[in-house]
Formats: structure tokens, sequence, C-alpha cells
């Protein structure tokens, strides 16, 4: 090997190493329980570039809003979550700001999400929107056991780049696993996957027929009130929902983020979803 070489291989491997210890983690873990209608953290841990909030602390905690200090997520980086509602316990969990998810590099960005509901508790995880840019790899797995009567509203959307920008994700991954179970018994599931060359993919008609910006909401227990609430209301873009055995899920498309949002806020508000106030702000 010439020194040339051999100086090209040194740097190379420094690079690669100083990558790798430049990834962020992250780990959110809250356990919460509720008396006289009132919801009091247990425990709350936080770990690597993730943060909670609790703005209405001083009512209850009603609300927590999960702070990313790293800013975002590339390629390598992990999230963690972990959430326990006991009986009595209400909370709606959103984040401070759009995730936004860059090109890989080598490794995926991984989020894994586990959510346990006892009987007796609400939860609602409605994160804002995860954007993702061109060349990104995103692996999202989503996990909810719910115990009893416990209530769960899932909302999650993802947007490939910002429209108004003139972004354009040509290329790159998003798999998207969610699995929902009652006692033990698996009752939803699903994965999204989608690659390759995801601008062309998205422009046609069976997938997304030019929209950009896509959402799926679900509900368990879903009630057919549900449904004819939902189909009440306006919407911009693209909105649908189904109701059976027990389970509502609606989907969104739209052609931005902001068109998105709105139908999604519109949604929730017409079927009595409280919203956190963020979304409203």
């Amino acid at each position: 090997m010439t020194e040339r070489n051999e100086t090209a291989v040194l740097d190379t491997l420094a690079t690669q190493q100083t990558f790798a210890a430049n990834r962020a983690t992250g780990r959110i873990a809250l356990d919460l329980t509720g008396a006289s209608g009132v919801t009091r953290r247990v425990r709350v841990g936080e770990d690597g570039s993730l943060r909670a909030r609790f703005p209405n602390a001083e009512r209850g905690d009603t609300e927590a809003v999960i702070v990313n200090t790293a800013g975002g997520m590339a390629g390598g980086d992990a999230f963690s979550f972990d959430i326990t509602l006991r009986g009595g316990a209400n909370l709606a969990i959103t984040t401070a700001a759009a995730e936004k998810v860059y090109r890989a590099i080598g490794a995926p960005s991984r989020i894994d999400v586990r959510l346990n509901v006892e009987a007796g508790a609400r939860l609602s995880w409605v994160p804002q929107e995860t954007i993702v840019f061109d060349r990104t790899h995103l692996e999202r797995g989503i996990e909810v056991d719910l115990a009893g009567n416990g209530e769960i509203l899932l909302a999650e959307a993802i947007v490939f780049g910002r429209a108004l920008m003139g972004e354009v994700v040509t290329s790159g991954s998003v798999r998207d696993r969610w699995r929902v179970r009652r006692d033990g018994k698996l009752i939803f599931a699903e994965t999204l996957r989608i690659d390759g060359p995801i601008s062309e993919k998205l422009a046609q008609a069976p997938i997304g027929n030019g929209s950009i910006a896509f959402a799926t909401v679900y509900i368990s227990p879903g009630r057919e009130e549900h449904v004819e609430a939902f189909r009440a209301a306006t919407y911009q873009g693209e909105a649908g929902i189904s109701c059976w055995n027990g389970h509502c899920v609606a989907r969104f498309s739209a052609h931005n983020s902001a068109a998105l949002r709105n139908d999604m806020a519109a949604a929730l508000h017409a079927m009595n979803m409280t919203l956190p106030r963020i979304w409203t702000n």
C-alpha cells in the first residue's frame, strides 16, 4: 500500500469513527397514575437528547410535550419511548415541533414507541408531523398494550419534504410498523413500507396521487358516532374513516403539511378528541 493510499484509508476510518461517535440517542420513560380525576407523575426518565415537559402541572399532568434537543434525526440515531398509564390517568403526549429526519449514510434512523394503557386510563399519542428528507432511511415501530377498558388515540403524520420550499424526496425508505394488543390479544396490525424512487411512487394514483403528506389516526375503542362526526367535518385534502369491531381508523392525504394538519385537527375536534394546546397555537 502506498503512503497516499494508506493516508486515504486512515482518513476514511477516522471519518467513520467520528460519524459513529456523534450519533444521537434518546429515551423517555413515563409512568403516570390518576385519582379523583387528576393525573400525576409516578416516574419520569430522560436520557440523551430527549426531554419531557408538563406545561399544565399545576392542574394535573394532562399534557406532556417531548423536546428533542438534537434538533432532528439522522442516520444511526435511535430514540425510544416507554409510556405507562395506570388506572384513572388521562394524558395527551405531543412534540414541541415537527420531527425532522435527515438523510442516512449507512444505518437508518430508528424510533421505538411502547405504550401501556391500563384499565380505566386514556392515552392520546398525538405528536406533530414527522418530516422526512431526501435519502432518509427511517424505521419506526409502535407497540400498544391495552388492558380492560383502557383507551388509546394514535395520530401519526409523515410528510415527504417541505413543499413550500421546493423539496423533493427522490429516494429513501420509510418502514412504519404498528401493533395494538388488548389483554394480550393482537387486535390491530399494519405495516407501511415505501422505498426506492419515492417521489415517482407518490405521484402514482394508487399510492399518493400527487400528495406528499399522509396521516393515520387509530382509536380504540372506536364507535359509529366517531364515523358520523368525522364525515360531517370539512377537509382540504382527502380523508376517510372506517370503524369495525371496536376500532376506528382514519386516513388523510394532502399536498402539503399545513393542509394535513388542518384536516387532522378538524377531524379530531369533530370527534370530540382533545388536542394539546401546542396544536392550536
